[in-house]
């Protein structure tokens, strides 16, 4: 492959690579944006705590969320700067995966539903003013325990008077019970966002979110009952299951925005469409969200990496005809962390591009930005799981430890593939719409692998658009042949999978044209042959994953699939000398990461947690 292998680096060549890595891989905004959360992380508060109960854990997780609100800014500015919302996301679960849910589901979840369906609302000031000052914790109750993500399936009641102006709130059975939002330590003050059916004058008008004070300084306010839900692993949250008893709340509490009114004689009038229209109004939230878990999965990827790359230096083992060596000069494990990294740097190009595009677009998210969302969220949760799973192991039993911080990364992501819509839904709900797309231009002729070299990044970005068109076009053909006999479901479900590998591959395609333009960006030649090998070894990874697809439909030969595996293999010595600059480029440090197993000296600073120290 025509990749130039990188010469041996000095400290100033690592610098200035991991400068210029850092402006790529926070898309130019580090400084404005990022420098001052990562640096509320550095108090000690932020210090691992041993030996915490769930309930203990789940306290200091309020604790922290308050310092960096004090620190950071109130859910209303930082709302209104998407990008510090995101990075809001980005940074406090690299320490504490409970804090990112919390802060996440106060400031997008149920501070920005007021944002957007609140606005000026003088009569709202009293519960905005405490969300605002994190007086009150937000928690966001749209799930409910018989209907899961089917949040426009939900029950839970909010029956208009007219005579007297009020709703009543009410849970018609347990399978209405909101579900695991925060309302487990009911001694914390809690204003939620609760979605719920609206009934007025006899008819049903849908889901509209409604704001209701759960919580004071005394407990449940009357007619809210809560329980705990069971312990989950590492995320020590008051999780609850919530139910309402005609809980009578004033007009005020509906968070109208534009999807209604009332009339002169309070009659309610519904606005904007048809109820699933305005539903999918009212939710204007899920968006942002997903682009907050994505940011989330993105930073304990890279924290994950980090931690692993810098043990992976110092770890000991036996080689054939050496006594030691550190455990990286192993192929096997070069190719697994390097894999990983290819795959954090993918996702974190991809994601920045979800980011400027919902910026670009001013809040109005079409169905190419939703889609375009999506496969993000859905993609990067289910990659960086598997990067996270593949750096626990390769640390092996010092991995399993919660201060080395992966295993709580672990359970994360294992949270975040469900978090703001499950990822098969996502990717159906996409898949569905580009099935059901016109084509506007002629598909491009398959690609001829056997003229190019298996390492040329213009042969990768055409196998991948090639598998992903053709997928397509298979399942639309499946979708719509009348020689059977069937419901749209029965030909749904048969198209189903097709679809969505059809969906998986368009998300990989998009990340790897964003890998080769930051490529393309960079002012620094390491970064830029850095970023290049990666960029190779993530692309022939997914090409790799298919390699029996392409080979079956004669777009790569038999040779070349062969190759695959030791082409995959000579890439890492390629980057090895690039490694460290290229984790630098995630702006972490052992100091900020606070795991043992990361500290330049990992055998002292493991010591110095279980008080092992042997006199020599």
């Amino acid at each position: 492959m025509a990749i130039a292998t990188a010469p041996p680096r000095t400290s100033g060549a690592r610098e200035r690579t991991a400068t210029e890595l850092v402006r790529l891989v926070f898309d130019g905004d580090y400084e404005r944006v990022h420098a001052d959360v990562r640096a509320a992380l550095f108090d000690p508060l932020f210090d691992p705590r041993a030996g915490l109960t769930m309930d203990e854990a789940g306290r200091l997780a309020y604790e922290r969320s308050r310092f960096l609100h004090a620190r950071l800014g109130r859910p209303s500015a930082v709302v209104a700067d998407p990008p510090r919302l995101f990075a809001l996301a980005e940074w406090p679960s690299v320490l504490d995966v409970s804090v990112f849910s919390l802060l996440m589901v106060h400031y997008n979840l149920t501070f920005g539903t007021v944002h957007d369906h609140g606005a000026g609302r003088t009569d709202l000031a009293d519960l905005v003013g405490d969300l605002d000052s994190l007086a009150a914790f937000g928690p966001y109750m749209a799930t409910e325990l018989g209907y899961g993500n089917n949040v426009a399936a939900l029950r839970t009641e909010a029956a208009y008077d007219r005579e007297n102006g009020t709703f009543t709130l009410n849970t018609p059975g347990p399978l209405a019970q909101k579900y695991m939002s925060y309302s487990g330590f009911t001694d914390v003050p809690k204003v939620a966002v609760v979605l719920a059916r609206l009934r007025a004058d006899g008819r049903d008008h849908g889901v509209y979110p409604f704001l209701v004070r759960i919580a004071d300084e005394n407990g449940l306010r009357p007619g809210v009952h809560a329980a705990p839900c069971p312990e989950k692993p590492v995320q020590g949250l008051d999780n609850g299951v919530t139910w309402f008893d005609n809980v009578r709340l004033p007009r005020r509490s509906l968070l109208l925005g534009d999807m209604g009114e009332f009339a002169e004689d309070g009659a309610f009038r519904p606005l904007g469409g048809n109820a699933r229209q305005r539903f999918l109004r009212s939710m204007t939230r899920i968006q942002p969200g997903r682009l907050c878990v994505s940011s989330s999965a993105v930073g304990a990827g890279r924290a994950s990496v980090y931690i692993a790359l810098r043990y992976a230096r110092q770890r000991l083992v036996n080689g054939p005809g050496r006594k030691e060596m550190p455990v990286i000069e192993y192929r096997s494990h070069q190719l697994a962390v390097f894999t990983a990294m290819s795959t954090v740097y993918a996702m974190s190009f991809l994601l920045n591009r979800g980011k400027r595009a919902y910026l670009a677009a001013g809040g109005a998210v079409d169905a190419d930005l939703n889609g375009l969302i999506a496969v993000t969220k859905a993609l990067s949760t289910w990659q960086l799981t598997d990067v996270v799973t593949s750096m626990r192991e390769r640390c092996g039993a010092q991995g399993m430890f919660s201060v080395n911080r992966i295993a709580d990364y672990v359970s994360l992501l294992q949270g975040l593939v469900t978090a703001e819509g499950d990822n098969k839904v996502l990717l159906a709900t996409v898949a569905a719409q580009l099935l059901a797309a016109e084509e506007t231009e002629p598909p491009p002729p398959a690609p001829d692998g056997s003229a190019h070299d298996i390492g040329d990044p213009a042969l990768h970005q055409a196998l991948l658009g090639y598998r992903e068109r053709a997928l397509r076009e298979s399942a639309r053909s499946a979708m719509h042949d009348d020689t059977v006999e069937r419901t749209y479901l029965e030909a749904w479900n048969g198209t189903m999978n097709a679809a969505l590998a059809m969906a998986r591959t368009r998300g990989v395609r998009l990340a790897v044209e964003e890998f080769h333009a930051a490529v393309a960006r960079a002012e620094d030649s390491d970064a830029a042959t850095g970023l290049r090998l990666l960029a190779t070894l993530y692309a022939l990874t997914e090409i790799h994953r298919d390699a029996g697809w392409y080979l079956a439909r004669g777009v790569l030969t038999a040779a070349q699939v062969e190759r695959l595996p030791a082409t995959l293999d000579e890439l890492c010595p390629r980057i090895l000398p690039l490694a460290d600059a290229l984790a630098d480029g995630f702006a972490l440090t052992p100091e900020l990461v606070r795991a043992p197993i990361a500290a330049e000296d990992y055998v002292t600073a493991f010591q110095s947690l279980t008080d092992a120290r042997p006199e020599r």
